[in-house]
């Protein structure tokens, strides 16, 4: 299961990952946050229209990758907040999908990157991901409602958290980046097809650099006991 803020999100930080995984027979699913109704300069182009844009892109995004399914659950873009309502939320599709590994994004700002801030929906989607995963999706006391709904507790197994300052997992992705740059470029409403295409095949080569690999995607591997 991948959890992160906005439709692209994934596309752009680990679908290199994410069409291997699917490639080699995983079960992958999305769960997009929230509904993508912000990131526009078109004035012309209304929120609800924008939200259902970017939602057909993900799904399109997700067909190119081998997707088991996309959950939308629809938060408004660009308010989020790691609130209890929200970590509910996401431990209702961890209950429900049971996945082995969970990977979602880094919700602490390190301001190590030059020209960008981080968006602050980000770090509240991961942060109500990694509570989500411990221990409101294990505890049965935690969020009593979902035994109602018939979702037993569920643990899972790894978590793997994108842009950590300390990876200590690298994905070798050269075989799938050519498909993770598809992906992404469903995106039309977001992306530049041949500017992110070589932005893509840029990051990943220096994120194999440590590891020897031509391309690669890393990540902080947490093995939860």
């Amino acid at each position: 299961m991948v959890v992160m803020a906005h439709p692209d999100d994934a596309d752009y930080s680990c679908s290199g990952t994410v069409a291997k995984l699917c490639r080699d027979g995983m079960e992958v699913v999305y769960v997009v946050v929230t509904d993508g109704s912000k990131g526009t300069e078109d004035r012309s182009i209304t929120p609800r229209q924008l939200a259902e844009m970017r939602k057909d892109e993900q799904v399109a995004a997700g067909k190119v990758l081998g997707l088991k399914d996309v959950v939308f659950l629809g938060y408004p873009d660009g308010y989020l907040q790691s609130s209890l309502e929200l970590r509910r939320d996401v431990a209702r599709e961890i209950r429900r999908f049971k996945p082995d590994i969970l990977i979602t994004g880094n919700p602490t700002r390190t301001l190590t990157s030059d020209g960008y801030l981080g968006h602050p929906d980000h770090f509240a989607a991961a942060e109500a991901a990694l509570a989500a995963t411990y221990p409101a999706a294990r505890d049965h006391l935690t969020f009593p409602e979902l035994l109602a709904e018939g979702l037993e507790p569920h643990k899972v197994r790894e978590v793997w958290v994108l842009d950590a300052e300390h990876p200590n997992h690298w994905v070798d992705v050269s075989e799938t980046l050519e498909t993770a740059i598809k992906a992404l470029q469903a995106h039309a409403s977001q992306v530049d097809g041949e500017r992110v295409a070589a932005l893509l095949r840029e990051w990943r080569s220096d994120a194999g650099k440590p590891s020897g690999m031509q391309y690669a995607e890393s990540f902080k591997r947490i093995v939860l006991e």
